[in-house]
C-alpha cells in the first residue's frame, strides 16, 4: 500500500518534533532532542538511537517510498523543520551541537546532486552524532547542550 505525504501528515508532525528541538524543554537545553530520540529511555542518546530514529524521519518523508528524498519531498522535510524550530525558539545557532543543523541539506546531499539517498542521510549521521557530542563520551545528553 502506498502512502502519501498527506496520510502520514500526524507521524511527520510527530517525528519533526523529535528532531529538531534541542532547546525545547525550559531552561532543561537538549531535554527534549534526548527526550524523543533517547529509544531505550535510559537517558541517553547512542549513535545506534540517532540512526534508528534519522532513518524513520527519512522514511517519513520519502513520500514515495523510492529510497530518495526528492528535492519537493526535502522543501516538505524543511519547511516542517523550520515550522518546529519556529513553535519552539530555535534558530540555526549552536552549530553542530543543533540537531536541526544536522538536517540540512547541504549537509546530507554528499554528492551534491539535489536528492539524498537514504545511504546519505544515514552516512550522516557519525558526523551530525560528534557534533553534538561535546564531551566525547560517545552518547548524547543534555549535558551536551550545556551553555559554553
Amino acid at each position: 500500500m502506498k502512502v502519501t505525504i498527506m496520510s502520514k501528515s500526524p507521524l511527520v508532525l510527530a517525528l519533526v518534533l523529535v528532531s529538531t528541538s534541542a532547546m525545547a524543554q525550559q531552561g532543561n537545553p537538549g531535554g527534549h532532542f534526548v527526550e524523543n530520540w533517547d529509544i531505550d529511555s535510559d537517558g541517553q542518546v547512542t549513535l545506534a538511537e540517532a540512526t534508528e530514529r534519522r532513518g524513520d524521519v527519512f522514511l517519513t518523508f520519502d513520500a514515495d517510498e523510492d529510497g530518495v528524498l526528492t528535492a519537493e519531498e526535502y522543501d516538505l522535510f524543511d519547511e516542517a523543520r523550520a515550522l518546529d524550530m519556529a513553535e519552539n525558539g530555535m534558530g540555526k545557532g549552536a552549530g553542530n551541537r543543533n540537531p536541526a543543523n544536522g538536517m540540512l541539506r547541504e549537509v546530507t546531499d554528499a554528492d551534491g546532486d539535489g536528492n539524498v539517498t537514504r545511504d546519505e542521510f544515514l552516512n550522516a549521521v557519525p558526523a551530525w552524532f560528534a557534533g553534538m557530542d561535546r564531551n566525547g563520551d560517545n552518547v548524547v545528553t543534555t549535558a551536551d547542550f550545556g551553555r559554553g
